[in-house]
């Protein structure tokens, strides 16, 4: 039985862009919306000590009691964000590659920007809960309508630079997020703060909706054959449905996300810990680690996204270049496996363990910038974003998965955690090859 030849291919020529200007600036916008998106999830946890002191009526109940009980709430505020936001990756993907990604993106970004400026509205936990499930569904839509853009905007040799560029907004907001919240929250108090990142956001949709998105995308990278093929293909749509889990592209990349996306929040919930349990970093002394950190994760994003494009311009087959890269990247992130080692050798001297943290975090966001891009290698342009969305959905779980196997064992076997950080790609890499052997060619198997 055929499964990947169930459905069409991805529809879509290598040639230049007849306005490559253009697609550089869509790239631009997504670019935008990313570090948006980024921002509006981590305004929260930067404002959390004013909560903690507007806020003490919610709990009954003074001292340690009333401390651990707040922190019960604010855990539960947490997770209803996390919740809702693997469960809107489920749906997220269907419901843009219905819409088209014009209309899909901005219902995407004027749901999680309205959700966004609601906080700051609420005056309970309950309101709270509320308002970040809204804004996990509607974030939930951003890469897989990114990725989507990235299909019908750029060849195959383009797209994993594009994700590279547009993923590097997840890291931009790390360094614009803290600076512009305090300066908002020290004139305006913490209302301010939601109302403008969410305010952000339906800026960007305005600018999007007035961009001739679709006019313009006819003279990108789709000729008129691909364009019927796009369009047959939708005509077929239940059936590209059934097909569509008979693929064996859909579990590959679902596989690769499941493995790889928790280590990467294990660095982001772990790393200011690790920090202050090792070496004595309050969070003041942290903030410089953390700053070379994400900017050297920023450079992997773009650069594992050039890499792969680099070896198919040079006659390399996309299935050898997007695989090059994720070897390249799943090699880097090894040397993780020897932090719990840094202590030892270095007891004084956190550098090294961050020098290995900068790598693997680079290694990461490069390993991402090419993963994301192999639906666009696999599908049509019409369910890329379903299963981008199902691919975050699996690594959302799997990030849960590793987050109870981090808070049980990390403090008792650290050399397990890094050892498992350490495989987790390679691991997915091999199972990639097993299901998809010949990546970007449509095949009978």
């Amino acid at each position: 039985m055929s499964t990947q030849s169930a459905l069409p291919d991805s529809g879509f020529t290598s040639r230049e862009s007849q306005s490559p200007n253009i697609r550089w600036f869509v790239c631009f916008l997504l670019f935008l919306a990313t570090t948006i998106n980024y921002m509006d999830r981590s305004v929260l946890s930067l404002i959390e000590p004013l909560l903690h002191l507007s806020f003490m009526g919610w709990i009954p109940g003074i001292g340690a009691a009333h401390q651990s009980a707040y922190n019960i709430n604010y855990g539960h505020i947490i997770i209803c964000f996390q919740v809702a936001y693997g469960v809107g990756l489920l749906f997220a993907g269907r419901v843009i590659d219905k819409l088209g990604t014009k209309r899909g993106y901005a219902l995407a970004i004027l749901v999680w920007g309205i959700a966004s400026i609601s906080h700051s509205l609420v005056t309970s936990v309950i309101g709270f809960c509320i308002a970040r499930a809204v804004l996990g569904l509607g974030e939930a839509g951003n890469f897989p309508a990114a990725i989507k853009a990235t299909t019908e905007w750029f060849p195959s040799e383009e797209r994993a630079l594009a994700t590279g560029l547009f993923n590097s907004g997840s890291n931009a907001s790390f360094f614009i997020a803290p600076i512009l919240i305090a300066a908002v929250t020290a004139r305006f108090g913490w209302h301010a703060a939601f109302i403008c990142t969410g305010s952000m956001g339906l800026i960007w949709a305005v600018v999007w909706l007035i961009f001739p998105y679709n006019r313009l995308r006819r003279g990108s990278t789709q000729s008129q054959v691909n364009l019927e093929t796009d369009l047959a293909a939708a005509a077929r749509n239940q059936g590209l449905s059934s097909a569509l889990f008979r693929h064996r592209g859909l579990y590959a990349f679902a596989i690769a996300k499941g493995l790889t996306d928790p280590i990467w929040w294990f660095y982001l919930f772990y790393l200011p810990k690790f920090l202050n349990e090792n070496y004595g970093m309050d969070l003041n002394h942290a903030k410089y680690p953390l700053i070379v950190i994400y900017s050297v994760s920023s450079v992997g994003s773009i650069g594992g996204g050039w890499l792969s494009g680099f070896r198919m311009k040079h006659g390399h087959s996309v299935n050898s270049g997007r695989k090059f890269a994720l070897l390249i990247c799943a090699l880097c992130v090894l040397p993780i496996m020897l932090v719990p080692h840094m202590g030892a050798l270095f007891p004084t001297n956190a550098w090294p363990a961050i020098a290995l943290f900068s790598l693997a975090a680079a290694a990461h966001q490069g390993w991402s910038a090419n993963l994301f891009s192999t639906p666009t290698d696999m599908f049509p342009s019409t369910t890329v974003s379903t299963v981008v969305g199902i691919g975050g959905a699996v690594g959302a779980a799997g990030g849960a998965i590793f987050t109870w196997i981090v808070s049980h064992y990390f403090s008792l076997h650290p050399l397990l955690i890094f050892l498992l950080a350490g495989f987790a790609y390679l691991t997915a890499l091999a199972i990639f090859q097993k299901l998809v052997p010949r990546l970007g060619e449509v095949r009978s198997v």
